[in-house]
């Protein structure tokens, strides 16, 4: 238990504005004696290396060595108790009480914390000792408002739990929800383990551009911008593919780039317009080595985040430490729909039907390949918990993918499932310049029939490829759904700092 406990209750909304205009008259009395924001506190050292070192001494121990403590926070709990108070001051690394006495902190130091407030940020010098609860505490020598804080924080034992608020206030869930630091903490961890099993395996870490005169790399909606000096429409990247294979094309065979997409597309829980991806390209490879390589990957980055390979995510328990199961789209339809398990998906007027039957829009752009994706998307996607790669993807859906030896209407590609969520894309390569041009051709027709998320041709990318690019494959990992497995967060909005919102209602 603590030695203190909350000075005040979490303010009702009606009272928000009062507490707000009290403590504007607090700063505005200590503009008046002068001396508010000051700079010239320096923190020494952080609570958590604090507890770190001297939380395992016991009472006797701290009172021999007398440890000095210059520490600088958060003030998240305060009790005051006539000649001697006690505070908890919350930083980046953790959390310490501090004890404010008249005889050595000073009367009027202690008269002045009296009237400081939660929420307001404190330095303190001092020496550690243990109260008779054993909890490893400063007293204060030497206390200093740094920041005035103007509004309240959440109350303590219900923190924030609007989640509209907690998304679009992230500075105040991060101060009050331990649950929330902890999720970006494992974030970090998780793209630092991507970062080094990638430099581990001989890739080179490049940055291409975010802004692109043709959208290309991805089947998506793009964001458009405009350049003033230019006079030119400009695309947000809905993908960096097409520049990186430009890059492999140059000479530079192992490339990958943590880099952040943009499609103008409806928002879900596993959907935002901003998102992380990692993409990474070898040249003289092939899509098996692309499955190897992202199984190695995810496994990593589990046992970065959580320490082991099993995992559990929203209830499902999921085996990282195993092989990935591998599961062509024909038999994942024969496999969960049983009114497919004897007939011929290619057949477009069956897979017509079929769409139909379970709702999907069929267009007539659409080939059997579109249509066998559809009903895989309809019955078989929702069952993939367990890691699953998924392969035998159609040309049609495919047009940066090779065509497969063994069958041309048929591409190199596999698509990542964990809990039912698509985590990685990947392929061998198209690097067949004639053929690349031909498939940009169907894609430009298709948008020209309606269908928006069709790709551009892009006559710069064909040259590249009359250049030659090498045998390669590549492979995108979506970082935040990643995240979200790791860190069993149910909301894409969890894993993002600061996700998009609509505007705030006044």
């Amino acid at each position: 238990m603590s030695d203190q406990k909350q000075a005040q209750p979490q303010a009702e909304p009606q009272d928000e504005n009062r507490i707000i205009a009290e403590r504007r008259e607090k700063l505005a009395r200590m503009r008046e004696a002068g001396g508010v924001f000051p700079n010239d506190f320096r923190r020494a050292h952080a609570m958590g290396a604090l507890t770190a070192e001297f939380g395992a001494l016991d009472k006797p121990a701290l009172e021999e060595r007398k440890p000095a403590a210059t520490v600088a926070g958060r003030m998240v709990l305060k009790r005051v108790m006539g000649k001697a108070s006690f505070a908890t001051l919350q930083d980046g690394s953790g959390r310490i009480q501090i004890y404010v006495t008249n005889d050595l902190t000073g009367e009027a130091a202690h008269e002045a914390f009296k009237h400081w407030d939660l929420g307001d940020i404190v330095g303190v010098s001092g020496t550690l000792f243990k109260t008779n609860k054993g909890e490893l505490t400063v007293q204060a020598s030497q206390l200093r408002l740094l920041t005035k804080s103007l509004r309240p924080l959440p109350e303590k034992f219900h923190g924030l739990s609007d989640q509209e608020v907690r998304y679009r206030q992230r500075y105040v869930d991060l101060i009050v929800n331990e649950a929330s630091r902890k999720v970006f903490a494992d974030r970090s961890r998780i793209v630092q383990s991507i970062r080094e099993s990638m430099v581990a395996e001989g890739f080179l870490e490049v940055e291409t551009p975010m802004m692109h005169s043709i959208p290309g790399g991805a089947a998506a909606r793009p964001f458009k911008t405009h350049h003033n000096a230019l006079d030119m429409e400009l695309f947000l990247r809905i993908a960096p593919e097409l520049y990186l294979k430009r890059l492999v094309v140059g000479g530079m065979e192992r490339v990958f780039e943590i880099n952040r997409n943009f499609r103008n597309e409806g928002m879900s829980t596993r959907h935002n317009p901003e998102f992380t991806m990692m993409e990474m390209y070898c040249a003289y490879e092939t899509v098996e080595y692309m499955m190897d390589l992202t199984e190695k990957l995810v496994r990593n980055a589990a046992r970065a985040a959580r320490g082991t390979d099993q995992v559990t995510y929203q209830g499902n328990a999921l085996d990282f430490g195993r092989p990935f199961a591998r599961l062509p789209i024909p038999e994942a339809i024969r496999k969960y729909d049983p009114s497919s398990a004897t007939v011929d998906l290619r057949d477009r007027k069956f897979l017509e039907s079929r769409v139909k039957q379970l709702g999907g829009a069929v267009e007539g752009h659409h080939g059997w390949g579109s249509l066998q994706l559809m009903l895989f998307e309809a019955v078989a996607e929702k069952h993939l918990v367990a890691p699953t790669f998924v392969t035998e993807y159609p040309a049609e859906v495919s047009p940066l993918a090779r065509r497969a030896d063994r069958d041309p209407e048929l591409v190199d590609r596999f698509e990542l499932f964990i809990d039912a969520k698509e985590m990685a894309n990947g392929f061998s390569e198209l690097n067949d310049p004639e053929d690349q041009a031909a498939r940009f051709l169907e894609q430009a027709q298709k948008k020209d029939a309606g269908d928006q998320e069709a790709m551009y041709y892009d006559a710069d990318y064909i040259r590249a490829l009359e250049y030659g690019l090498p045998p390669t494959a590549g492979a995108g990992i979506g970082v935040d759904r990643l995240v979200m497995i790791l860190t069993d967060s149910p909301s894409i909005r969890d894993v993002i700092l600061f996700p998009q919102m609509r505007p705030e209602v006044p």
